[in-house]
């Protein structure tokens, strides 16, 4: 078994490697041509053992939500460190669940929050900023450009979030 969850775990990884390139390539998934997106979903789904775009499209950003996460350990000097790992759900119709919880690096503090994200009538194109001074990266969230996502500070890592959510609310919004 462990040898199986290691096969898993570097195909996984070379994987990664291969769609991280055309993130950097694209900085908007818009500008990517009907070629490249189709081979993009296809690896998706071939990887993800599915034959639906959305559920190929949310394990690939609930992998990425759990890969950068933001986790207390990274959290170097800081007095209030804490885990924050966020969890997405369709949870009706062009709607999409962020299940968040928050713990504290000391105590069993634990938060819990839920928010739904109506997709219909948004722009798809996630947006972030991963200032040069913070531990993270911020998706902002498409509804009102407000901070929605944290993850570790990881550009390659938010490009590649980024270019997923903006796909799986493309297929949303299709309804």
């Amino acid at each position: 078994m462990r040898s199986r969850l290691t096969r898993r775990l570097g195909a996984l990884a070379i994987f990664t490697t291969l769609l991280a390139t055309p993130a950097l390539q694209a900085a908007e998934p818009a500008a990517l041509n009907g070629a490249e997106q189709a081979r993009f979903l296809s690896e998706l789904k071939r990887f993800y053992k599915t034959t639906d775009e959305r559920k190929a499209l949310l394990a690939h950003s609930n992998e990425l939500l759990n890969r950068y996460a933001v986790r207390a350990a990274y959290q170097v000097g800081q007095s209030n460190r804490h885990d924050l790992v966020y969890q997405l759900n369709v949870s009706g119709p062009g709607e999409l669940m962020v299940h968040e919880q928050t713990r504290a690096a000391q105590g069993m503090a634990l938060v819990v929050r839920n928010q739904r994200l109506s997709v219909f009538g948004l722009d798809p194109y996630i947006r972030y900023d991963c200032p040069l001074t913070g531990q993270v990266c911020v998706l902002m969230n498409p509804a009102d450009g407000g901070p929605w996502l944290s993850i570790r500070r990881d550009h390659d890592g938010a490009a590649e979030l980024a270019k997923a959510l903006s796909f799986l609310l493309r297929n949303l919004q299709k309804g």
